[in-house]
């Protein structure tokens, strides 16, 4: 007994469980990166991080010396750097449980903080080390113990020294269930991570696709911010959303990955004759460029899938001219490339708003996560009947013969956007003393415009507020009330009248299935 202990000593087995269970925890983390971004994940985010924070000496002998393989050979290193690791991880796990666990732990919480820093990280950044972390512990401990004997107190003794395993199993530390585990695990290890790793290049390819696009000068160009649009004071709404705080609503589990070259518009249906649109074909027509509120039907009334930026596109209803749309028709069914599908009155289409055929937010190529390459933008309709995104079909038909994602699960087939106002400012439940509380908010009536905003308190009557300078009718306002606050719990409300007369339906409604109705209001206690 005594030399099979020796002979376990300098058995390979531990070691090959460490890097089995390191590799496990790395495909894990490639797999858990894919519905977030390629940033996420661990693997890459570490190479990223080395390469960000390396020396300029350091940075300057690899180019000299790889070239252009220079990253491959960061990778390579490191590959090589992470196998001696999860070896020695599988030794200390064998021998002085549960370093190589912490270690591996340790490992997690690196991926982890590098991928944090990544540009434009967000929290969710962090899952995929955690997930690699975790997947790798379970996985090295499960190993090491089939490494151990049942019911014996030695950890160096082999599982089935005392069973029928061939003497060379047993010298080897090999067990035959140990084998089968760590081989099944390190086949699915390779497929899971094969698979992952495709995938977020294809996100990669379209990351690097997007930063090589040169969006073209508008021929029609929005008119500037007048003085007085923005309201300034502090926790207002900015009147301009940043593409990083721009609400996203979708059905897509996964960003969809699609390039300028993939991207192709057809057009057909009920139309004078068939046209397939390209990448270069769009940008060859003159782009108009426009500040656009848009708004999602799931808001509450108070929410916040709301936003206001610019954009830049071909007007929808030139596009459709090439086609030529036939007398009757009256929906256009448009589908993302995800097989998504929404009905979109021709009428919103041609009336003559802007509605356009996107490929610019806020002066860069549309986000991915926004309908990179293209998407729509219609005022005046919640997103869920105009703002396809990663649009790749248009089908015209009518509402009588053709039903979209979201009329088939009942919601209302026209989706035109109530008109809505909100507080912003000060939250709701908050204490201020008595005096003057300025509240303020944001008012929107898409494609009519807001012509005042009223605050009432305590079911008194309804008192003007202070408007901003508005924009344009496609555009929220931003508005301002000087309240005179005394003593007690007060409760606020607030409504908006738009440019034909028509005050908000006071009314509460839910969102289904044609949008939120009520007034939003705020309760402060005043001392």
């Amino acid at each position: 007994m005594a030399s099979i202990t020796t002979r376990h000593a300098s058995s390979p087995a531990p070691a090959l469980a460490g890097v089995v269970a390191v590799g496990a925890a790395l495909a894990a983390g490639e797999l858990a990166a894919v519905p977030i971004s390629p940033d996420a994940s661990p693997y890459f985010a570490v190479g990223s991080s080395v390469v960000d924070h390396s020396p300029e000496a350091v940075r300057k002998w690899a180019i000299e010396t790889f070239g252009v393989a220079d990253k491959l050979a960061l990778f390579i290193g490191m590959g090589i750097i992470i196998a001696v690791l999860a070896a020695a991880c599988g030794y200390l796990e064998r021998r002085r449980p549960p370093l190589g666990s912490v270690i591996i732990g340790a490992f997690g919480v690196v991926g982890m903080l590098a991928a944090l820093n990544r540009p434009d990280a967000g929290w969710t950044h962090a899952l995929p080390s955690i997930i690699a972390g975790v997947v790798g512990i379970v996985v090295l401990r499960v190993l090491i113990a089939q490494l151990r004997p049942k019911g014996a107190e030695s950890p160096e003794a082999d599982p089935d020294a005392a069973g029928d395993e061939p003497t060379s199993a047993v010298r080897s530390g090999f067990s035959r269930r140990f084998v089968l585990t760590a081989g099944g695990i390190a086949a699915a290890a390779v497929v899971v991570g094969v698979v992952a790793r495709r995938v977020l290049a294809d996100t990669a390819g379209v990351v690097a696709d997007r930063a090589r696009v040169l969006l073209p000068r508008a021929a029609s160009q929005a008119p500037p911010i007048p003085a007085g649009a923005q309201l300034e004071l502090s926790g207002a709404t900015p009147f301009m959303t940043s593409n990083a705080d721009f609400y996203r609503i979708d059905t897509a589990l996964q960003v969809p990955t699609l390039t300028t070259d993939e991207w192709r518009l057809r057009i057909h249906g009920d139309v004078d004759r068939e046209v397939t649109l390209s990448w270069d074909d769009l940008l060859a027509m003159p782009m108009t460029e426009r500040i656009i509120t848009l708004a999602c039907v799931s808001n509450e009334v108070g929410g916040d899938l709301v936003g206001n930026a610019k954009w830049l596109g071909v007007p929808m209803r030139e596009v459709l001219d090439l086609a030529g749309v036939r007398p009757g028709s009256d929906m256009l069914l448009s589908t993302s490339v995800d097989g998504w599908t929404c009905g979109t009155p021709i009428s919103a289409v041609t009336d003559g708003r802007d509605a356009l055929l996107a490929v610019g937010m806020n002066g860069s190529p549309l986000p991915l996560e926004h309908g990179y390459p293209v998407r729509q933008v219609v005022p005046g309709l919640y997103g869920y009947v105009s703002a396809t995104k990663w649009v790749i079909d248009w089908e015209i038909t009518r509402f009588s013969e053709a039903k979209a994602y979201w009329t088939t699960r009942g919601w209302s087939a026209l989706g035109p956007i109530k008109m809505a106002s909100r507080f912003d400012r000060p939250a709701d439940g908050t204490e201020h003393p008595a005096g003057e509380v300025v509240v303020a908010g944001t008012a929107w009536a898409q494609h009519t415009g807001v012509e005042r905003v009223e605050v009432r308190v305590d079911q008194g009557p309804w008192q003007p507020a202070e408007l901003t300078t508005e924009y344009s009718i496609d555009t929220w306002r931003q508005w301002r009330f000087a309240w005179q606050a005394t003593k007690g719990n007060h409760t606020l409300e607030c409504r908006a009248i738009d440019k034909q007369g028509k005050p908000q339906i006071e009314r509460y409604q839910a969102p289904a299935p044609d949008g939120a109705s009520g007034l939003d209001d705020r309760t402060y206690t005043i001392v």
